[in-house]
C-alpha cells in the first residue's frame, strides 16, 4: 500500500462495487452491469472514468437525480434499428442495455443501430467496444455530454465534450480500440489537477474569457479546447447530432449540467452502430487481415527508440492484462468512497 494507492484484485473490486451500488438503490443485476463497465475502465488505466465515478453517480442517486430503478424501454422502429429510453437510469446500465439491443439486431441483420435517450454519463466508450469486439462486432459508439466547449469562434459553452469510439474485433489477437473525447483532455483531468494543486498545460482549456490558461480552477470556470481546432469542433457537433438530436435526447445547451442541477435528469443520448463481422467472412479471414494490418504499422522503424509505434488500444489492453495479473491500482480516496457506500460485513 502506498500513500495514495492500494492494489486491489479485480474480483474483490467487482464485489465491493456491486455492494456499493446496491446500497445506493440498484438491484444486483443492474449493479453488476454498471460495475463491469467502470472496473474495465480502471483495468484500462482510465481511472478518471472508472470506479472513482461512484462519487458523482452516488451523489445524484442519493438525491434522486438518477433513477435507481429505471424501466428501460426498447422499441424496434425498423428491422435493424432500435430506440432505447433509459428512464434516467445510471449511464453504464443504460449503455449496457443499448449495446445488448444493438448486438441483437446486428446479429440478425448484419448491421444494427441503437439510439438512446434518457441516460446519464455512461463511462468511457472502450469497455463497450471491447465487449462488442469479443462478440465479433465492429462498432462505432458515441455519446453527447454537458456543455464544456465554446462554438468555434464563440465565447460561451454551447456544446459538450462528446466522446466517440471505434472497435474492430480480431479473432486471432487483440482488437482495434479507439476511444477519444473531442477535447485535448477530459474535464476530469483538470479537476484532478486542481485537487492536487497542480497547474495544467495551456493547451487544455481557457478561462471564462476564452484565453488559454494554466490555472485548473480558471479552466473549470471556462472552456475545454477541442482537438484539432475547428475540426474537433465539427466532430463534436456530429456526435451530438447522432447521440442527442436523432435519438430524441437533449442536445447542446438543452443538456442539464449534473454539477449545476444534480437533482434533475440530464437526458443524455448515445448511439451504438454495430457490424457483425462474422457475416463478412471466417474468423481466420478476419484474424489474418487484422494481424497483417497491425504488423504493417508496427514494422515502421520508430523515430524515437524509446517510443515504439503503437496501434490504438494497445496501451489500454497491455494495462488490462497487467492489472488482471497483478491487481488494479486504485486510489485510496476511491477505495474509501466505495467502503462508505458498501454495507458492513
Amino acid at each position: 500500500m502506498s500513500n495514495d494507492f492500494t492494489i486491489v484484485n479485480e474480483g474483490d473490486l467487482m464485489d465491493l462495487g456491486i455492494k456499493a451500488f446496491c446500497k445506493l438503490g440498484l438491484n444486483a443485476t443492474d449493479a453488476k452491469d454498471v460495475v463491469r463497465i467502470l472496473v474495465t475502465a480502471d483495468l484500462f488505466g482510465l481511472s478518471t472514468h472508472g470506479m472513482s465515478r461512484i462519487e458523482s453517480y452516488g451523489e445524484r442517486l442519493a438525491i434522486g437525480g438518477i433513477n435507481a430503478h429505471p424501466n428501460i424501454q426498447i422499441e424496434h422502429v425498423a428491422p435493424a434499428m432500435v430506440r432505447i429510453d433509459g428512464d434516467n437510469g445510471v449511464g453504464p446500465l443504460v449503455g449496457m442495455r443499448s449495446l445488448e439491443a444493438a448486438m441483437q439486431v446486428a446479429g440478425e441483420f448484419g448491421i444494427g443501430i441503437a439510439l438512446t435517450r434518457g441516460s446519464n454519463h455512461f463511462g468511457p466508450i472502450s469497455p463497450y467496444s471491447l465487449i462488442a469486439a469479443e462478440n465479433g462486432f465492429a462498432s462505432i459508439i458515441g455519446s453527447n455530454a454537458t456543455t464544456t466547449i465554446a462554438p468555434w469562434g464563440g465565447s460561451d459553452a454551447r456544446l459538450g465534450n462528446s466522446p466517440l469510439g471505434f472497435g474492430v474485433p480480431n479473432p486471432d489477437g487483440r482488437p482495434f480500440l479507439l476511444d477519444m473525447a473531442m477535447s485535448v483532455v477530459a474535464r476530469a483531468k483538470i479537476r484532478n489537477a486542481l485537487k492536487r494543486g497542480e497547474q495544467i498545460p495551456s493547451t487544455w482549456g481557457t478561462d471564462a474569457q476564452g484565453v488559454p490558461t494554466t490555472d485548473p480552477k480558471a479552466a473549470l470556470n471556462g472552456f475545454l479546447l477541442p482537438i484539432g481546432g475547428h475540426k474537433g469542433y465539427g466532430l463534436a457537433l456530429l456526435v451530438d447530432l447522432f447521440a442527442g438530436l436523432l435519438s430524441n435526447a437533449a442536445y447542446l445547451t438543452h443538456v442539464k449540467s449534473w454539477q449545476d442541477a444534480p437533482d434533475q435528469p440530464q437526458n443524455l443520448g448515445h448511439f451504438f452502430i454495430l457490424i457483425d463481422t462474422k457475416k463478412l467472412g471466417s474468423t481466420q479471414w478476419l484474424g489474418d487481415r487484422m494481424n497483417d494490418f497491425a504488423q504493417i504499422l508496427l514494422d515502421s522503424p520508430p523515430a524515437n527508440s524509446e517510443n515504439p509505434v503503437i496501434v490504438p488500444g494497445m496501451i489500454e489492453l497491455n494495462k488490462l492484462e497487467e492489472q488482471r495479473n497483478s491487481g488494479i491500482r486504485l486510489s485510496n480516496e476511491t477505495l474509501e468512497l466505495l467502503k462508505q457506500h458498501a454495507p458492513a460485513g
